[in-house]
């Protein structure tokens, strides 16, 4: 309270000053009136001293007339001054500046409403980061959590005595055979479900273990799952380290990604955990036991993160599918190009932008084959190599999109052409029907175009070499420059797509 009193105190103070500023009207110096009231006295006094016989006449004289006209040259100003002294500002002006005042005193207090926090010190990056790296180096451990969690957990019901004599019953042949997985998995399992969670994790770890190198990343993830109900919902230092294992072996795991970006938003980074959850909830199948809590807290973590306008995708988009692509059977030629061909750069896009499975590459260098763009279709299949260089099992289902035979365009005759070329012959013709300047503008358009989803969206290395190429083609040399220092920003890190980016500078002589 005593700061709002503190600034509307201000802010009141201000707003007199401005009015008193302006409802004021100070009379201007009248340095000359004065002056020609001297001037009058001179010549009295010149007149006296006349009289007396002080001067002579002749020097009276000469004296009357310098102090004559010095008198006529104040007048002058004297009267020039009286007329700017007379110019006031408008009654409009003034309420109109009355009115900016009081609009802007009053939009300060409704901004700082909407975006203020009283009593809050400055937070600067710097400051927010040390206290997010804080927060993560001084997490209770999993012994801690679980007090804190069982302190506050409610009382649970009995469960039913028969499932109670069959877990006494698991129990003992699991400390029997402790060698045995799958009484281990058994076990860990059913603990869980009667929320002994410690119990869980303690016979999951051991499981894991017992596996060795053997453990696959589900059998990690689990382990951390367990220990996060454990600990109430927090994502100690170990169940991190569970998850960071299952990543370790599969760095698609659905359930080790979202309890990280779980993490990073406990510990004030939510910018992270938009980036991670965002990322998953697009690639994820709809029916994920993540889906649900991550919508509901997305669009929170995006507001952190930034975004604005932010608008929570489906999940598990995954471009065209066959029955989309069956059911262009029935379309005409055109349509069917027109329908095949926004899909394949939907996917393409989303590739682009936010990466994808191996099974969405492959699906989108076949679907370019299909098309005809044997071009595009190579170019994503060098880019395909670099990004799945450690993951040959991902790897060979791209290669077998991109070695393979072309698919055939589905509806058409055993006699039909499989591919289907970008512009067809009515449409080179309509672009040569153009006059020239139609036609540059056609395609400054659909450059333009390129350039401003590469820059706001970013691309792949191959639409960033395009639009450099193509600017430089256009003889617009500083755009290409500037798309390919972007290209460069945009694609650090990947050695491949830098190379091809920086081929088609050099073939539009715009290369650093």
């Amino acid at each position: 309270m005593l700061f709002w009193i503190l600034t509307a105190a201000l802010v009141a103070l201000i707003a007199l000053l401005f009015v008193l500023a302006l409802m004021r009207r100070p009379e201007a110096p009248r340095a000359a009136a004065f002056d020609v009231q001297v001037y009058r006295d001179q010549l009295k006094e010149v007149a006296r001293d006349a009289e007396r016989g002080v001067i002579a006449p002749e020097e009276a004289e000469r004296t009357r007339l310098e102090i004559s006209r010095r008198m006529l040259e104040a007048d002058r100003a004297a009267k020039a001054e009286a007329e700017a002294s007379a110019k006031r500002p408008p009654r409009a002006a003034t309420a109109a500046g009355l009115l900016a005042i009081a609009a802007l005193m009053g939009g300060a207090f409704l901004l700082y409403q909407r975006i203020g926090a009283a009593g809050y010190p400055d937070q600067p990056m710097a400051g927010r980061i040390d206290f997010a790296n804080k927060l993560y180096d001084e997490r209770p451990s999993q012994d801690e959590a679980e007090k804190v969690a069982a302190a506050n957990r409610p009382a649970q019901p009995a469960p039913d005595p028969q499932f109670t004599e069959l877990m006494e019953r698991l129990r003992a042949a699991v400390a029997d055979r402790p060698n045995d997985a799958q009484g281990l998995a058994l076990l860990a399992r059913n603990e869980a479900n009667m929320g002994n969670f410690r119990a869980a994790w303690e016979a999951q770890r051991r499981l894991v273990a017992l596996k060795g190198d053997q453990a696959a990343a589900e059998d990690y993830a689990q382990l951390g799952e367990y220990m996060v109900a454990g600990a109430g919902g927090l994502v100690t230092s170990e169940a991190e380290t569970a998850f960071a294992g299952a990543l370790e072996r599969d760095p698609k795991n659905g359930l080790a990604r979202y309890y990280i970006g779980l993490m990073m938003a406990q510990n004030a980074r939510g910018d992270r955990a938009f980036r991670i959850w965002d990322n998953l909830l697009r690639v994820s199948a709809p029916d994920a036991p993540w889906i649900a809590p991550i919508r509901e807290n997305i669009e929170m973590l995006a507001w952190v993160a930034g975004e604005q306008n932010y608008t929570p995708p489906m999940p598990g988009g995954r471009g065209p599918s066959a029955a989309d692509v069956a059911a262009a059977a029935s379309m005409s030629p055109e349509e069917r190009q027109q329908m095949i061909r926004g899909m394949v750069e939907q996917l393409n896009d989303r590739l682009a932008a936010e990466g994808g499975t191996a099974e969405d590459w492959a699906k989108l260098i076949s679907s370019l084959r299909m098309l005809g763009d044997e071009d595009r279709a190579k170019a994503i299949w060098s880019e395909a190599q670099g990004r799945f260089a450690d993951f040959p099992d991902d790897l060979a289902k791209i290669r077998a999109a991109a070695e393979g035979e072309v698919p055939a365009m589905p509806g058409a005759g055993a006699q039909a052409a499989p591919a289907l070329p970008g512009p067809t012959a009515e449409q080179v013709q309509d672009a040569a029907q153009m006059t020239p300047e139609e036609r540059q503008q056609m395609i400054e358009g659909m450059v333009n175009g390129l350039v401003e989803r590469l820059t706001t969206e970013g691309g792949a290395a191959a639409e960033w070499a395009r639009g450099i190429q193509v600017l430089g083609t256009l003889g617009q040399k500083d755009r290409a420059a500037d798309l390919y220092a972007k290209a460069q920003a945009a694609l650090a890190g990947d050695d491949q797509a830098l190379a091809m980016v920086a081929g088609a500078a050099e073939a539009a002589g715009v290369a650093q």
